[in-house]
């Protein structure tokens, strides 16, 4: 028995020990499939299960890991009909709260293409549509909450109702989110700390109210969490050339600068009432300070706000582990310290006092702290190589890969192989590893040529097109050719995921790869049975010099090449070549005969775990970083 108990411990120490090697993000996902494996808490559809599913959906598209992407199809599943109606959904209570989760539905629709989560995201839009307003414009919080505006709807609503329009072509909209976002600001600012309060009647008829100026008593710290992180969330939708983008930045600058004057000299966390500090009564609050690392963090990465911004991101990190994060003797990751639900109004009657404010027990594992820290965590994550290529662009050619095909909406839409397909055919999760090490990702739909290759450090042809595919298929012409090389001979890095024969282009494609001692054979090899992965399974060198972290990959039905100096074959097959690159003047080139990190094989939800593509694509991401900075020493 001593022995059966000594072997039992030993193994649940090497569980907890491999569990505490996983990033925090992964280890609280951990806890979500573990507390709420059937159903998320609260037995409606609400923002409970929105903020959750967030943070799932972030780590998932962090990681590649298919289980927390089934985890939100499942949740959502369990809601939605599969006429797209939603269980439990009243759309006359018009109710913001109700709006969150829709990203889910938009989320899971451009991944599956399954049209009962397009069906449910429109009652969620069509709710949009007759959502009672202030005679400013703004959306009630709730129809029983009549002529009120609290900061939380602009989470609950703004970001799906922006990621509705720019998925389906009602970029219009964009006008209407962004003076959501300039009313709050300019009615529930406070002059002297530039926070914001969290509620405002318009009628001035509660009791809860400031007489003079309607608004709630207190400066509640989860309050500024959603309204910032919408506001952040919502910058991601806007067009560059977007008329109110500038308005909407100035106010996401002038918050920062609030919040991060109310930090917490020696934790780095925020208060309950965000003012008040240690004052009687007051107490360091999780989900806020989760909230405000995750739009701090995302702001710098993104290019919104400045970099001194990491410095109290990191602290406030650092702090929130520290201070609210516990692992259990099971092993199971917690967060404590997140207030319960607070609100204003509504029976038995919230006064918005700080007593009221302060009198909120706190939870551990609420959903709103959950979903918090995953996103924060995800974020955090995120940092530890934006510096590598960080500012410079990848550029994605759309000119020679131009097919096209009509949306749900009957749109024309270019397709296959573009940064922001997220279902099979899209490359979402490669641009986003890019954006992980600090590149931005751009599509080029003209011809290349010297004056727009010149801003890019990367550009990436994949896949060009044959007419079988687009019959007004563009080849790769002498003009073209010479622009790509010269800008390769610059320092440029030219990546080619091209296909096997049959699908795609080789002539001209093949004259442009001679400049680099390449030659994309016309062949097929991998051949690939239904669900036999291992046909395609390929396995990399401990020494190789671009895939340092991938031992195994998938790459199936792929052309094999043929290689001259200055070409060198960096993995090799069972004799056949299976990528190579190039030195060619300051820059480098990369060549493999399959588009290979499309999103079917890199997002984990078909490949199994023994197949590592994601690696592979973070691999090939650091060494082009590497091409990139060799370049300017």
């Amino acid at each position: 028995m001593k022995k059966i108990f000594l072997l039992f411990a030993i193994l649940l120490q090497g569980l907890l020990l491999r569990a505490q090697e996983q990033p925090w993000s992964q280890r609280m996902a951990a806890t979500v499939m573990h507390i709420w494996k059937d159903s998320l808490p609260g037995g409606n559809w609400s923002y409970d299960q929105g903020i959750v599913l967030q943070g799932m959906q972030s780590v998932w598209q962090q990681s590649a890991n298919g289980e927390y992407f089934s985890y939100v199809q499942r949740a959502a599943d369990r809601y939605v009909n599969t006429d797209g109606t939603i269980r439990t959904y009243k759309a006359d209570d018009f109710t913001l709260d109700n709006i969150l989760a829709g990203r889910s539905l938009i989320m899971l629709y451009r991944v599956l293409n399954n049209p009962k989560y397009y069906k449910a995201a429109i009652l969620l839009r069509k709710q949009i549509d007759k959502q009672p307003r202030v005679p400013e414009g703004g959306f009630w919080h709730k129809k029983r909450y009549p002529n009120q505006m609290w900061l939380d709807g602009l989470y609950m609503a703004e970001p799906f109702y922006a990621e509705y329009a720019t998925e389906f072509h009602q970029e219009s909209d964009l006008d209407d989110i962004t003076s959501q976002f300039i009313l709050m600001e300019k009615i529930a600012r406070d002059a002297k700390t530039g926070l914001l309060y969290h509620a405002w009647d318009q009628s001035k008829k509660e009791r809860w109210v400031n007489p003079q100026t309607g608004l709630s008593a207190c400066l509640w710290a989860r309050a500024d969490g959603w309204y910032i992180m919408g506001l952040v969330d919502v910058l991601d939708q806007l067009p560059l050339n977007h008329p109110k983008r500038a308005q909407l930045l100035a106010i996401l600058n002038r918050l920062a600068v609030a919040i991060t004057n109310y930090q917490d000299k020696q934790t780095g966390l925020w208060y309950q009432v965000l003012d008040k500090g240690a004052q009687k009564g007051n107490y360091l609050e999780a989900s806020a300070s989760c909230m405000f690392v995750y739009a701090l963090a995302k702001s710098v990465r993104e290019g919104y706000l400045p970099s001194k911004y990491l410095q109290p991101a990191q602290k406030a990190y650092d702090g929130i582990i520290k201070q609210f994060i516990e692992t259990d003797a099971a092993g199971q990751v917690n967060i404590k310290g997140t207030c319960g639900a607070v609100g204003v109004g509504g029976q038995p009657y919230r006064d918005g006092s700080y007593e009221y404010y302060t009198g909120v027990k706190t939870v551990t594992n609420e959903t709103k702290g959950v979903g918090a820290f995953i996103l924060a965590s995800v974020e955090m994550e995120k940092l530890k190589t934006l510096a590598a290529g960080e500012g410079k662009i990848a550029l994605l050619d759309s000119y020679f890969n131009d097919e096209h095909r009509q949306d749900i909406n009957g749109k024309t839409a270019s397709f296959h192989y573009k940064w922001e397909e997220w279902d099979n055919n899209g490359i979402s999760f490669f641009g986003q590893v890019f954006n992980n090490y600090g590149f931005r990702t751009q599509t080029l739909n003209e011809e290349p040529n010297a004056l727009n290759l010149k801003k890019a450090a990367v550009y990436i042809i994949v896949d060009p097109d044959i007419p079988k595919e687009n019959p007004q298929a563009k080849y790769i012409l002498e003009p073209h050719i010479k622009a790509i090389s010269d800008w390769v001979k610059n320092g440029g890095v030219l990546l080619v995921l091209n296909n096997d024969t049959g699908n795609a282009e080789f002539t001209h494609l093949n004259q442009l790869m001679a400049k680099f001692g390449i030659s994309f054979n016309k062949n097929s090899i991998n051949h690939v049975a239904g669900r036999e992965f291992e046909q395609g399974a390929i396995n990399i060198p401990a020494d190789n010099k671009i895939f340092k972290t991938a031992k195994k990959v998938y790459i199936k039905e792929l052309s094999t090449l043929n290689i001259s100096a200055p070409a060198v074959a960096r993995l090799i097959n069972n004799n056949d070549i299976i990528v190579v690159t190039a030195k060619y003047g300051k820059g480098a080139v990369f060549a493999v005969g399959d588009p290979w990190f499309y999103n079917e094989y890199v997002d984990g939800r078909k490949l199994p775990p023994q197949f590592e593509n994601i690696n592979a694509a973070n691999d090939l991401v650091s060494w082009v970083a590497g091409q990139i900075l060799t370049k300017h020493k």
